[in-house]
């Protein structure tokens, strides 16, 4: 479980280490607040002086003509029963709906009598009157008033809007839209375009109905207090009643980070991040495997995630990295498109999909080094390339997400600087019309909505303490940006934007392709006909068969850099000396935003640790985290190593290091490199020089430079970041599935020169792109050549030769251009 439930830990853009403190704090105030939300605020005012208090739901939805059933129930301080009788008096008070007209008006009193039950409920029964035409929704507010008890909260009864075009299901998307957008104020229109986070919300619902919101986000460990399938569904639902509230009654579209499953969500299952998917190679199993998120996400009310990353990493340093697919952008290409399908479905309003988000548009993989924002030092950095090299590289993989039709995009907070007019004017994405507009709307057609990361307007020059500022958002809103993630600043977002379009800042015309864009989407997704959760599969969070293809996904992910002496697969008879402080940390295997923003390390979930899968598979095994247990006897070391959990920003090398989740206790983590930690180190050289067969797996969000002890090492795995299923990492080291997992980046030699990426000119790593051994199994006639190269020309403690690795790589590229005869021809000119 996340440390802190509630706690809204997702300030993606920078911040100061001290003004992050501040918002730990904050948010540990929130969580209280949020754990206190089942106790009405007038009862908790009031408790010193009164010993019982009647509630009430506070908003009744009904049907046209139907009779609306308002609870109330009576709670006696000592939870036992009442001493003395409760009355409650109601009558029915003057609302958009028309007493008599529209409903009958009526009074009356409900008791309890004394020796009731804490808990009792009683109802007040309020009958609406059938209308001649069609009408939006028109309240009913009903008044409480007791003597004898508190009167935590007033109930409304919401009638439905009936009878109208846009409520039509019989009706194109395009019918029902126009309809829509024609009964629109200007203020609902920024409403729709408007979203605020979780926590921003939880203790003031009534805010979405005010402002109309169009949607609520949950930022990086941002829960409701019961963090079960059904405390979520409970607490969205409830969110959605407040904007059902409305007279559109336009339903919010909830939207949540589950870039390797529903990570907020305790006890969900948690897949391989994207670079480990991108080492399987398989688009059938990608799209599989986020069709088991998306079937987990949706169980909980959610129908919208930010995923998938379609950035193509290249420069290792990220923090990000581990959140794509690749290097190479045809490998981006294939598997994030397999990814969007997956996540979407045939049918979006199917409760095993959700609207998925390309992100991060673009080019956030490909900034420069020390160019991030404020103390990162990669992270919403600066993109300096041509318009061609970014045509090339960075783009493939937004033209294949929009080929199966994604249905949002998201814009990244990093900046575009085009050196074809010189370097020294860089316009940052949430402002960059011409990419938006133009290179994604009009040059490609795109027919979803933009939405802006968290508070991403904020960075757009010039900066200002009041943010979002009016010139922020007009810039964005007429660069393409529909709705806009504006975790806690919504209502002057809200404010500002309808203040500029009234002056004529913003057009009439964008404003209302942005809304009908967003309105599509929730039409497309069902929500008008069942705005509310679907609960049927919540069973399946977790479960053994969403498990299994986790599992497989992990074994599928596992790339063999070396094999010497055929050391893997272990015999599961042999005495087995494990060690490493990834091997049984589930925290640590799952990586960042699991749980939390960040991560932590620890029991961040539920699931199998790489050790339990070793145990599970092995009788004989021996565990001692730092290797200080006698090693005498064993058979085979197998040591597992690599990072500890981080996220964006402060996962940069050389970035600010993160103190500010709970399981850190305000001590700053470990500082981040592209090479083993010295502890690592040691427990790696130890158990090598003692154990006959070693074997090193390395647990991380990108390559970890290794070079020097490559040569004590007779197997060394790249275990990338598997998620929940460690036992999906036995299934390949004891031979129940044999390895086939390619490297999806380039593995460098050194930790002082870590960017290489193929097509380099001056092309040397240790292990290149599309590096990959075997341990056996069927492979096609291309993959059997590939194998038969590796082995002859992988160095024990030099790995591969220049030449080689150019070969292998520019091999596999074409593999996955679909080019086959040519990828077989590249590695038969290397052999002679």
């Amino acid at each position: 479980m996340p440390a802190l439930p509630g706690m809204a830990q997702h300030p993606r853009a920078r911040r100061a280490p001290a003004l992050l403190a501040a918002t730990a704090l904050a948010a540990s105030v929130l969580v209280t607040e949020s754990a206190a939300q089942a106790i009405p605020t007038a009862q908790a005012a009031s408790a010193a002086n009164a010993e019982v208090v009647v509630g009430a739901e506070p908003l009744v939805l009904v049907e046209d003509g139907a009779t609306a059933t308002v609870t109330l129930s009576v709670q006696a301080a000592d939870g036992g029963t009442l001493a003395e009788p409760v009355a409650v008096d109601w009558r029915t008070g003057s609302g958009t709906a028309t007493a008599d007209a529209d409903y009958d008006a009526g009074s009356g009193t409900v008791e309890f009598a004394a020796g009731t039950p804490s808990g009792t409920e009683r109802t007040i029964e309020i009958r609406t009157r059938e209308s001649a035409s069609g009408e939006t929704a028109e309240t009913v507010p009903v008044s409480l008033e007791s003597q004898d008890a508190v009167v935590s909260a007033d109930p409304t009864v919401v009638v439905r809007a009936h009878d109208l075009p846009y409520l039509d299901g019989r009706l194109s998307t395009e019918e029902r839209v126009a309809d829509l957008m024609s009964r629109m104020t200007l203020a609902e229109k920024a409403g729709q375009m408007t979203q605020a986070e979780r926590g921003s919300v939880a203790g003031d619902p009534e805010v979405i109905t005010e402002l109309g919101l169009g949607s609520v986000l949950s930022g990086g460990g941002s829960t409701p207090a019961d963090n079960t399938p059904e405390g979520w569904a409970d607490a969205i639902d409830g969110l959605q009643t407040r904007a059902l509230a409305t007279r559109l009654q336009i339903p919010l579209i909830y939207g949540v980070d589950s870039v390797h499953g529903h990570g907020n969500l305790d006890g969900a299952t948690i897949l391989p991040h994207n670079i480990g998917l991108g080492a399987t190679r398989d688009p059938l199993l990608v799209a599989r495997a986020e069709r088991m998120v998306a079937t987990e996400t949706r169980a909980t009310g959610i129908p919208w995630t930010f995923a998938p990353c379609l950035c193509v990493v290249r420069d290792d340093r990220w923090g990000r990295t581990y959140e794509s697919f690749g290097e190479h952008p045809a490998l981006a290409s294939v598997l994030g498109a397999a990814a969007v399908v997956g996540f979407q479905g045939k049918h979006l309003d199917s409760n095993q999909s959700v609207l998925a988000t390309a992100k991060h548009f673009v080019a956030d993989g490909d900034t420069a080094y020390d160019t991030g924002e404020g103390d990162y030092t990669v992270d919403q950095g600066v993109t300096e390339q041509s318009r061609e090299h970014v045509e090339a590289v960075d783009l493939p993989p937004y033209v294949a997400a929009l080929a199966v039709g994604v249905g949002s995009v998201m814009p990244s907070f990093s900046s575009i600087d085009w050196t074809d007019d010189g370097l020294g004017n860089p316009v940052k994405m949430h402002a960059n019309g011409e990419l938006i507009n133009g290179w994604l709307k009009e040059d490609h057609g795109f027919d979803g909505f933009v939405i802006s990361d968290w508070q991403g307007i904020h960075q757009i020059p010039p900066l200002a303490a009041d943010s979002p500022t009016t010139g922020q958002i007009v810039t964005s809103v007429n660069a393409g940006v529909d709705m806009f993630m504006e975790p806690s600043q919504f209502e002057r977002f809200h404010t500002r934007l309808v203040a500029a379009a009234q002056d004529g800042a913003v057009t009439e015309e964008r404003i209302d392709d942005a809304v009908s864009r967003i309105l599509t989407a929730k039409f497309e997704l069902g929500l008008f006909e069942e705005p509310f959760a679907d609960r049927s599969r919540a069973g399946d969070i977790g479960s053994p068969e969403h498990r299994a293809i986790a599992r497989k996904a992990v074994a599928k992910s596992q790339v063999l850099l070396k094999n010497a002496g055929g050391a893997l697969p272990l015999d599961d008879d042999a005495s087995i000396y494990v060690a490493g402080r990834n091997a049984d940390d589930l925290g640590n295997q799952a990586g960042g935003w699991t749980g939390t923003w960040q991560g932590f390390s620890g029991d961040v979930t539920e699931g199998t640790t790489i050790l339990e899968g070793i145990q599970a598979a092995a009788d004989d095994v021996t565990f001692s985290e730092d290797a200080s247990a006698p090693t005498d006897g064993a058979d085979v070391g197998v040591v597992v190593v690599g990072e500890t959990p981080y996220a964006e920003g402060f996962g940069d090398v050389g970035g600010p290091e993160w103190a500010w989740d709970p399981a850190d206790g305000g001590v700053p983590r470990e500082e981040k490199s592209m090479a083993l930690q010295p502890g690592d180190v040691e427990v790696v050289e130890k158990v090598c020089a003692e154990i006959e067969t070693c074997v090193v797996l390395v647990v991380s969000g990108r390559p970890q430079v290794l070079t020097e002890q490559l040569g004590a090492i007779d197997a060394l795995v790249a275990s990338w970041l598997p998620g929940t299923e460690g036992d999906g990492v036995a299934d390949v080291l004891f031979g129940e599935r044999q390895f086939t997992g390619k490297l999806p980046v380039s593995w460098p030699r050194s930790a002082d020169d870590p960017v290489v990426n193929v097509g380099d000119e001056d092309y040397d790593p240790l292990f290149p792109f599309g590096w990959g051994l075997s341990t056996g199994g069927r492979t096609s006639p291309l993959d059997e050549h590939r194998l038969e190269l590796q082995e002859a020309v992988l160095d024990p403690a030099d790995g591969v030769p220049p030449e080689a690795a150019k070969a292998i790589a520019r091999s596999d590229v074409a593999d996955l251009q679909g080019h086959k005869t040519r990828a077989r021809n590249i590695l038969t000119a290397l052999d002679r």
